[in-house]
């Protein structure tokens, strides 16, 4: 990032009163992201994954859901056993049983998860809130005593009473739990409120504070990043925001913004273009053309006048670099697509044309059935051989 943007940057921080920010990430992909409808990866798919997260310096990586079944077991504990440099994690729900499983699969992490909203008590547990919370913390410091880091989650955290969710973690933290987590479960939360729950939960918790957004209003990231402001230690992500309903906060999204809002440069994010691409394949899923950061078209240009301010100087129309995620710069010749703009790809492209030549091909590519698309780099370098291979007749 050039000098003059990180001095506006950094400006506008201590303006806002937002010092410096000190986070992990804990990457879901392997457990959330595997709730989306119709997914199921493969043990060697996790590992790849997996090894993929590590290289970037995510610091704790949740593996699974080992009670689901004996495959899931077996695909943590591998996990568990790669010698990665991340803290591997796994899901357990407040009993026991839950966690012998983890401990069978030899993660570092458990976390631990209950409902406390009134919904929740009345709809699915059918029980008191009183009841919930103890079978929470027998199950807790059964973990704790069998040598496990435990995060205490809560699920629905978000539609549940804030004074309870003081009381109960401070209450947690009795069992010197590592982290206790908020899961906005429904993605209810914006940014303002995300500020104000986790201040209010560090009024009474000094234990680190984990964030877990979903982007039912498409506003995970937006809040995951607020969280970190009000002093979240821990966020939780999916690559490409992949997860139940419409997902997750995506890693690319926050390690891209953490890099370029608040200048946090730990991560290596060369390789999130080529991560995105695998979880794809995976997956199955279709990653919007315009995804931020990995998108097809993060980095297209097709309007005149954008090109020829990005064949001058990129920063005119990219806020960073594609090369920083492993992208590329894709210029679209269009509808919107001007004569000096032509000119200036074909330039970029090694040709060079007559101002005759450029008039024939620009009336070629404005009357071309292809323009709802664009026209690509190697059909417009066939429109110009042809041009001059016509004209060499």
């Amino acid at each position: 990032m050039h000098s003059d943007e990180m001095y506006s940057r950094n400006k506008l921080m201590d303006y806002l009163g937002i010092g410096h920010i000190d986070i992990e990430i804990c990457d879901v992909t392997l457990r959330d992201g595997e709730q989306t409808p119709g997914v199921a990866f493969t043990k060697e798919e996790k590992m790849d994954l997996a090894s993929e997260l590590d290289s970037i310096g995510i610091e704790v990586i949740e593996a699974g859901f080992p009670v689901v079944s004996s495959s899931e077991k077996e695909i943590v504990k591998t996990i568990s056993n790669m010698g990665l440099d991340a803290n591997i994690c796994c899901l357990s729900r407040s009993i026991v049983t839950d966690v012998d499983a983890a401990l069978e699969c030899d993660v570092d992490i458990v976390s631990i998860f209950i409902a406390m909203s009134d919904l929740h008590l009345r709809y699915k547990y059918h029980k008191s809130c009183h009841d919930i919370v103890t079978c929470a913390m027998n199950t807790i410091e059964y973990a704790k005593d069998h040598g496990l880091k435990v995060r205490f989650a809560a699920e629905d955290a978000t539609r549940t009473d804030v004074n309870l969710l003081q009381k109960v973690f401070h209450e947690a933290e009795k069992y010197n739990v590592e982290y206790v987590s908020i899961a906005d479960t429904i993605g209810i939360l914006n940014p303002s409120t995300t500020h104000y729950l986790v201040s209010k939960i560090k009024e009474k918790v000094k234990t680190d504070v984990c964030i877990h957004c979903h982007d039912d209003l498409g506003l995970a990231t937006a809040n995951t990043l607020a969280a970190a402001e009000a002093g979240a230690k821990q966020l939780h992500t999916t690559v490409n925001g992949i997860g139940e309903r419409a997902g997750n906060a995506a890693l690319e999204e926050v390690l891209v913004a953490l890099r370029v809002q608040y200048g946090l440069e730990k991560y290596d994010i060369s390789n999130l273009n080529r991560l995105s691409r695998k979880v794809e394949n995976y997956t199955g899923l279709k990653t919007p053309v315009n995804k931020a950061v990995v998108g097809k078209n993060a980095f297209t240009h097709e309007s005149g006048i954008h090109v020829m301010a990005i064949l001058e100087e990129p920063r005119t129309y990219e806020l960073f670099s594609p090369e920083m995620v492993g992208g590329e710069r894709n210029l679209i010749v269009g509808k919107h697509t001007g004569m000096k703009a032509l000119k200036g790809i074909i330039k970029d492209m090694g040709y060079s044309l007559e101002h005759d030549q450029l008039c024939t091909l620009i009336g070629r590519i404005k009357n071309c059935t292809d323009l709802k698309k664009g026209i690509s780099r190697s059909r417009l370098k066939e429109m110009i051989l042809e041009l001059e291979g016509h004209e060499s007749q």
